[in-house]
């Protein structure tokens, strides 16, 4: 079984994307290391919160803190100690997301899901 987040405001046909919960834990470990002390808290548990969250939880981020998390999130995608092509596309794809939400002046949403 797979589990994975499905953000809001993402690429595809319907406006979402999804994410394995594992890549957003390592994304997690390179934001820890990337970003200084005092901004990190915030993405790190954004980050890290669906790897405890029971299936079907959603988590809503406010159109303010999309905008912030966007910003971090780029910094992580284009760290240069980030060698994973696929983890820096998943974190460009969320800081678009975030992006997005944060322009249209709307909250981010985060589910979390599993597939069989």
């Amino acid at each position: 079984m797979s589990t994975f987040v499905t953000t809001s405001h993402g690429a595809d046909f319907f406006g979402e994307d999804r994410h394995l919960i594992t890549s957003l834990a390592s994304l997690a470990d390179y934001a820890r290391s990337c970003l200084a002390a005092d901004e990190r808290d915030q993405l790190v548990q954004l980050l890290t919160a669906p790897a405890t969250a029971e299936v079907g939880t959603e988590q809503t981020i406010p159109a303010a803190d999309a905008g912030r998390l966007a910003t971090q999130l780029r910094r992580v995608a284009r760290n240069r100690y980030l060698r994973s092509k696929r983890l820096a596309a998943s974190a460009a794809l969320l800081a678009d997301a975030a992006a997005r939400a944060a322009a249209d002046g709307e909250p981010w949403h985060w589910r979390t899901e599993a597939t069989a």
